[in-house]
């Protein structure tokens, strides 16, 4: 019997050369998005308002102010940003879509609910920004499924200096972990009922359900939250209203609950849902 060590992760398989592929077409494609953005810019036009033209104006404002080109950002740390903003971006969106599916279709009378409500909202009209900021029910269920399936189940904080948390003394160089999924779940906090889904508990808000205490933080908090919260819900509500407009949906026979992490929270045998066009 053959046993490897841990950097079997080295050895040129098929898996791994594929892999290594992959990351070369990525980083290549990337090289050359930033490149056209940053002769764009020196050639004078107007900078394209996303994260990338952001980051890259505030980067080069930064080397202006210094008069050093080293002190901004090298290209290897913008491509690993937009790696960031990528994989961060759509991995946790998806994931959420995803188990607020899942959710759903074992608890049809919130689908119903929630389809109702967008009826109500936006009928068959495509839902605009306006309409999805007054989807109470709709909010209400992302929560529940955030609180239940956060994206990140956990976030690593390391302490930079001596420093007092309620009645204890942290000292610098400590590595703090914060297990979102067990804060999430634990009963103390959140009752008998915090393994089942009630939507609700947030009828409220999120103040109300968590009495005030940082007791819910799918994103994180305090001056590190993620900058993509606003967004990722707007586009959560989004996608989930156009589906609930077109169809209803179960989950199939062939579904195996077994929530798994793979950099997020996913289903490990994936989520087989069964979709039933509409006729509104």
């Amino acid at each position: 019997m053959m046993h490897f060590s841990d950097d079997e992760r080295f050895l040129p398989t098929g898996t791994h050369r594929r892999m290594k592929e992959i990351e070369r077409d990525i980083e290549a494609s990337l090289k050359n998005i930033i490149n056209k953005r940053e002769k764009a810019m020196k050639a004078g036009e107007t900078v394209k308002i996303d994260l990338l033209g952001l980051m890259l104006e505030s980067n080069q404002a930064e080397i202006q102010k210094r008069g050093n080109k080293n002190a901004g950002m090298t290209l290897k740390d913008i491509i690993g940003e937009c790696r960031l903003f990528y994989f961060a971006g759509q991995e946790t969106t998806a994931s959420l879509l995803v188990w607020m599916m899942v959710l759903l279709s074992r608890y049809s009378d919130w689908q119903a609910r929630a389809r109702e409500e967008v009826l109500q909202v936006f009928g068959n009209q495509k839902p605009d920004f306006d309409g999805l900021s007054r989807l109470k029910i709709v909010t209400m269920i992302l929560y529940e499924v955030l609180r239940l399936y956060p994206s990140g189940i956990g976030i690593t904080r390391t302490v930079l200096k001596d420093m007092k948390l309620g009645d204890m003394t942290i000292p610098a160089g400590v590595d703090v972990s914060l297990p979102i999924l067990l804060v999430h779940h634990d009963r103390e906090l959140w009752g008998d009922d915090a393994k089942e889904f009630r939507p609700e508990r947030f009828s409220e808000g999120v103040s109300k359900a968590t009495n005030g205490r940082l007791t819910f933080f799918p994103f994180g908090g305090g001056p590190r939250i993620c900058i993509g919260q606003a967004f990722a819900m707007l586009e959560a509500k989004m996608a989930l209203s156009i589906i609930l407009q077109r169809f209803s949906f179960e989950l199939s026979p062939t579904y195996t609950h077994a929530p798994t992490t793979v950099i997020t929270l996913q289903p490990q045998y994936g989520a087989q849902i069964v979709l039933h066009k509409l006729c509104i």
